[in-house]
């Protein structure tokens, strides 16, 4: 038990990591809070695009939001962190790491918005149009309200799920909270960091994970 206590729980290395751990935290919630603003208009803008129903468009977003969904997120963020270059664009590690997790989580997003808005019966957008409002009034006004409880509950999901994704930021070198825990086992040569950072973890994203249950159970009603 004692054995355990040091190497997983040891009260002196908590102390002497909590300042590194701390740092990383708020690059974490930076990288998460940004990252999921960005994904989230960019599968808004992409589902709306796809609602005009325009074939060529359709085509390029249903190649866009297949493509990355299956391709695996740590190898997205280093071909935008490391390709990008080759073209004449170096961005710095945190922005690089906005990009990979925007691209990703857009697709899931677009997927996710297009569904509510083909939930929507096609009848409240005549309607709307015969009203004289036009598309973006259509679009936000009428049918985006009505597609919350169909969008929410997926949508609060995939949330979690891109800000669990923000610790392969490691792999670029950037200092989020799983690398900063990774940096102090190493120096401190004892793994009660990284026990730190997937505490800190669990106490962030467990109301998220109740909240996704909540509202899974709500809107199923």
């Amino acid at each position: 038990m004692e054995s355990i206590i040091y190497n997983f729980f040891n009260v002196e290395v908590m102390i002497r990591a909590r300042y590194l751990l701390w740092l990383g935290l708020q690059v974490t919630l930076k990288l998460a809070f940004v990252s999921l603003l960005f994904a989230v208009l960019v599968g808004l803008f992409l589902a709306v695009i796809r609602s005009l129903r325009i074939r060529f468009l359709d085509v390029l977003i249903i190649i866009y939001v297949d493509l990355f969904r299956a391709l695996p997120t740590i190898v997205l963020f280093m071909l935008v962190y490391f390709t990008w270059p080759y073209f004449g664009i170096s961005l710095p590690r945190y922005w690089s790491a906005v990009v990979a997790l925007t691209i990703n989580g857009g697709a899931y997003f677009e997927e996710i918005f297009r569904a509510g808005i083909e939930s929507i019966d096609k009848g409240q957008t005549e309607a709307a149009r015969a009203l004289g409002l036009s598309f973006t009034q259509t679009t936000f006004s009428v049918i985006l309200p009505q597609s919350i409880q169909v969008v929410l509950p997926p949508a609060t999901s995939n949330a979690l799920e891109l800000i669990k994704t923000t610790v392969l930021a490691s792999v670029i070198a950037l200092p989020e909270l799983m690398k900063q825990a990774q940096q102090a086992h190493g120096s401190l040569a004892n793994p009660t960091p990284l026990i730190m950072a997937a505490l800190i973890f669990l106490v962030l994203l467990w109301p998220l994970v109740r909240l996704t249950g909540y509202l899974e159970r709500r809107f199923a009603k």
